[in-house]
Protein backbone atom coordinates (compact mmCIF):
# COMPACT_ATOMS: atom_id res chain seq x y z
CA UNK A 1 0.00 0.00 0.00
CA UNK A 2 0.98 3.73 -0.36
CA UNK A 3 0.71 6.72 1.86
CA UNK A 4 -2.26 8.81 0.18
CA UNK A 5 -1.59 12.18 0.81
CA UNK A 6 -3.40 14.46 1.97
CA UNK A 7 -4.92 17.40 4.97
CA UNK A 8 -3.86 14.63 7.73
CA UNK A 9 -0.90 16.65 8.32
CA UNK A 10 -1.33 17.82 11.75
CA UNK A 11 0.47 15.68 14.85
CA UNK A 12 -0.54 16.39 18.36
CA UNK A 13 -0.27 14.51 21.31
CA UNK A 14 3.65 14.78 21.62
CA UNK A 15 3.54 15.42 25.45
CA UNK A 16 1.60 12.03 25.52
CA UNK A 17 4.04 10.20 23.47
CA UNK A 18 7.38 11.88 25.72
CA UNK A 19 5.69 10.23 28.66
CA UNK A 20 5.57 7.09 27.37
CA UNK A 21 8.89 7.43 26.59
CA UNK A 22 10.14 8.79 30.30
CA UNK A 23 8.22 6.06 31.47
CA UNK A 24 10.16 2.80 29.34
CA UNK A 25 13.21 4.61 30.19
CA UNK A 26 13.02 4.38 34.07
CA UNK A 27 10.83 0.63 33.23
CA UNK A 28 10.96 -0.89 29.97
CA UNK A 29 8.12 -3.33 29.11
CA UNK A 30 8.51 -6.89 28.78
CA UNK A 31 8.98 -7.76 25.04
CA UNK A 32 6.61 -10.41 23.79
CA UNK A 33 3.80 -9.05 25.43
CA UNK A 34 0.38 -7.78 23.93
CA UNK A 35 0.16 -4.15 23.01
CA UNK A 36 -2.94 -2.09 23.10
CA UNK A 37 -2.51 0.68 20.67
CA UNK A 38 -5.32 3.20 19.38
CA UNK A 39 -7.33 6.27 20.92
CA UNK A 40 -9.38 7.04 24.25
CA UNK A 41 -11.56 3.63 24.41
CA UNK A 42 -8.32 2.04 25.20
CA UNK A 43 -6.61 4.97 26.53
CA UNK A 44 -9.10 4.73 29.33
CA UNK A 45 -9.58 1.31 29.74
CA UNK A 46 -8.50 1.14 33.89
CA UNK A 47 -8.98 -2.36 34.38
CA UNK A 48 -7.42 -3.37 31.21
CA UNK A 49 -4.39 -5.35 32.88
CA UNK A 50 -6.55 -7.32 35.48
CA UNK A 51 -8.99 -8.11 32.86
CA UNK A 52 -7.01 -9.50 30.50
CA UNK A 53 -4.54 -11.24 33.17
CA UNK A 54 -2.48 -13.35 32.77
CA UNK A 55 -1.37 -12.16 29.64
CA UNK A 56 1.22 -8.98 29.83
CA UNK A 57 -0.22 -6.35 28.88
CA UNK A 58 1.50 -2.83 27.47
CA UNK A 59 -0.93 -0.19 26.81
CA UNK A 60 0.01 2.45 24.34
CA UNK A 61 -3.36 4.42 23.59
CA UNK A 62 -3.62 8.00 23.65
CA UNK A 63 -5.04 11.11 23.54
CA UNK A 64 -7.74 11.33 20.60
CA UNK A 65 -5.40 8.98 18.50
CA UNK A 66 -5.83 9.09 14.78
CA UNK A 67 -4.53 6.58 12.10
CA UNK A 68 -1.88 8.48 10.80
CA UNK A 69 -0.51 9.49 14.46
CA UNK A 70 -0.51 5.98 15.22
CA UNK A 71 1.64 5.64 11.89
CA UNK A 72 4.24 8.86 12.86
CA UNK A 73 4.45 7.41 16.47
CA UNK A 74 4.80 3.27 15.69
CA UNK A 75 8.50 3.59 15.60
CA UNK A 76 8.33 4.60 19.03
CA UNK A 77 6.09 3.21 21.19
CA UNK A 78 4.75 0.09 19.05
CA UNK A 79 7.92 -1.89 17.13
CA UNK A 80 10.35 -1.53 19.84
CA UNK A 81 8.07 -3.41 22.43
CA UNK A 82 8.10 -6.47 20.10
CA UNK A 83 4.97 -7.47 20.77
CA UNK A 84 3.47 -10.71 19.86
CA UNK A 85 0.15 -9.82 19.74
CA UNK A 86 -1.00 -6.25 18.84
CA UNK A 87 -4.82 -4.94 19.71
CA UNK A 88 -5.43 -1.82 17.35
CA UNK A 89 -8.23 0.92 18.08
CA UNK A 90 -8.44 4.08 15.98
CA UNK A 91 -10.39 5.15 13.40
CA UNK A 92 -13.45 7.36 15.07
CA UNK A 93 -11.65 10.08 15.64
CA UNK A 94 -10.52 10.23 11.39
CA UNK A 95 -14.39 9.76 10.92
CA UNK A 96 -14.78 12.93 13.11
CA UNK A 97 -12.39 14.84 11.02
CA UNK A 98 -13.65 13.89 7.90
CA UNK A 99 -10.84 11.10 6.48
CA UNK A 100 -13.28 8.66 4.18
CA UNK A 101 -13.42 4.56 5.29
CA UNK A 102 -10.71 4.40 2.66
CA UNK A 103 -8.24 6.48 4.39
CA UNK A 104 -9.00 4.10 7.44
CA UNK A 105 -8.08 1.07 6.05
CA UNK A 106 -5.06 2.41 3.81
CA UNK A 107 -3.44 3.37 7.03
CA UNK A 108 -4.56 0.70 8.86
CA UNK A 109 -2.72 -1.88 6.42
CA UNK A 110 0.14 0.03 6.35
CA UNK A 111 0.38 -0.50 10.06
CA UNK A 112 0.24 -4.17 9.82
CA UNK A 113 3.15 -4.05 6.55
CA UNK A 114 5.48 -1.97 8.75
CA UNK A 115 4.74 -4.07 11.87
CA UNK A 116 5.37 -7.07 9.70
CA UNK A 117 8.31 -5.86 8.29
CA UNK A 118 10.25 -6.14 11.14
CA UNK A 119 7.96 -8.90 13.51
CA UNK A 120 6.93 -10.96 10.56
CA UNK A 121 5.02 -13.21 13.39
CA UNK A 122 3.41 -10.71 15.02
CA UNK A 123 -0.44 -10.64 15.07
CA UNK A 124 -2.72 -7.90 15.03
CA UNK A 125 -6.32 -7.30 15.53
CA UNK A 126 -8.12 -4.13 14.47
CA UNK A 127 -11.02 -4.23 16.71
CA UNK A 128 -14.24 -2.59 15.46
CA UNK A 129 -14.85 0.85 15.95
CA UNK A 130 -17.49 1.70 17.77
CA UNK A 131 -21.05 2.75 16.81
CA UNK A 132 -21.67 5.04 19.84
CA UNK A 133 -25.10 7.16 19.74
CA UNK A 134 -23.06 9.96 20.00
CA UNK A 135 -21.69 9.84 16.03
CA UNK A 136 -25.60 8.35 14.89
CA UNK A 137 -24.50 10.31 12.01
CA UNK A 138 -21.38 8.82 11.40
CA UNK A 139 -22.72 5.38 11.78
CA UNK A 140 -22.80 4.82 7.97
CA UNK A 141 -19.15 6.05 7.28
CA UNK A 142 -17.86 3.80 10.56
CA UNK A 143 -19.69 0.59 8.95
CA UNK A 144 -17.95 1.10 5.88
CA UNK A 145 -14.98 1.90 7.65
CA UNK A 146 -15.78 -1.69 9.59
CA UNK A 147 -16.72 -3.29 6.58
CA UNK A 148 -13.03 -2.04 4.73
CA UNK A 149 -11.10 -3.48 7.22
CA UNK A 150 -12.80 -6.53 7.66
CA UNK A 151 -12.35 -7.58 3.89
CA UNK A 152 -8.65 -6.41 4.53
CA UNK A 153 -8.04 -9.03 7.08
CA UNK A 154 -9.53 -11.56 5.44
CA UNK A 155 -7.30 -10.82 2.76
CA UNK A 156 -3.96 -10.76 4.98
CA UNK A 157 -2.01 -13.38 7.07
CA UNK A 158 -1.55 -12.33 10.87
CA UNK A 159 -4.70 -9.66 10.73
CA UNK A 160 -7.59 -10.26 12.32
CA UNK A 161 -11.02 -8.26 12.83
CA UNK A 162 -12.79 -8.65 16.18
CA UNK A 163 -16.08 -6.89 16.36
CA UNK A 164 -17.63 -5.37 19.33
CA UNK A 165 -20.54 -3.90 18.37
CA UNK A 166 -22.64 -6.41 19.04
CA UNK A 167 -22.55 -5.82 22.72
CA UNK A 168 -23.85 -2.62 22.10
CA UNK A 169 -27.53 -3.01 21.05
CA UNK A 170 -30.26 -4.41 22.01
CA UNK A 171 -32.21 -7.62 20.22
CA UNK A 172 -34.19 -4.78 19.02
CA UNK A 173 -31.12 -3.09 17.39
CA UNK A 174 -31.52 0.11 19.73
CA UNK A 175 -28.15 1.45 21.64
CA UNK A 176 -27.45 0.26 25.08
CA UNK A 177 -26.77 3.79 26.83
CA UNK A 178 -26.55 2.39 29.73
CA UNK A 179 -22.95 1.02 28.41
CA UNK A 180 -21.96 4.92 27.84
CA UNK A 181 -20.86 7.61 30.16
CA UNK A 182 -22.81 10.99 29.69
CA UNK A 183 -20.92 11.89 26.55
CA UNK A 184 -22.86 8.74 24.22
CA UNK A 185 -19.00 8.04 23.53
CA UNK A 186 -16.94 6.61 25.70
CA UNK A 187 -17.51 3.90 27.82
CA UNK A 188 -18.60 2.48 31.15
CA UNK A 189 -17.06 0.00 33.40
CA UNK A 190 -19.94 -2.63 31.91
CA UNK A 191 -18.51 -2.04 28.67
CA UNK A 192 -15.43 -3.23 28.83
CA UNK A 193 -16.75 -6.24 30.95
CA UNK A 194 -18.55 -7.19 28.07
CA UNK A 195 -15.90 -6.32 25.57
CA UNK A 196 -13.63 -8.23 27.18
CA UNK A 197 -15.47 -11.40 26.84
CA UNK A 198 -14.96 -10.74 22.78
CA UNK A 199 -11.57 -9.61 22.39
CA UNK A 200 -9.86 -11.70 25.28
CA UNK A 201 -10.25 -15.01 23.78
CA UNK A 202 -8.47 -14.49 20.34
CA UNK A 203 -6.06 -12.65 21.89
CA UNK A 204 -5.54 -15.59 24.05
CA UNK A 205 -5.33 -18.15 21.33
CA UNK A 206 -3.52 -15.48 19.09
CA UNK A 207 -0.70 -15.06 21.97
CA UNK A 208 -0.46 -19.01 22.76
CA UNK A 209 0.03 -19.85 18.87
CA UNK A 210 2.83 -17.09 18.57
CA UNK A 211 4.70 -16.35 22.08
CA UNK A 212 6.96 -19.40 21.56
CA UNK A 213 8.81 -17.07 18.55
CA UNK A 214 9.51 -14.08 20.81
Amino acid sequence: MEQRTGPESEIWFQKDIKDMLKHDATAPPPQGAVLFIGSSIFRFWATLARDMRPLQIINRAFGGARTWEVLHYMDRIVLPYKPAVIAYYCGSNDIEYGSRAEDIVLRFGLFCERVHASLPETRIFFISINKAPQKLEKWSEIDAANGLVKAYCKSTTKAGYIDINPVFFTFGNKPRHELYISDGLHFMPDAYKEITKIIKPAIEQAWQETHKNF
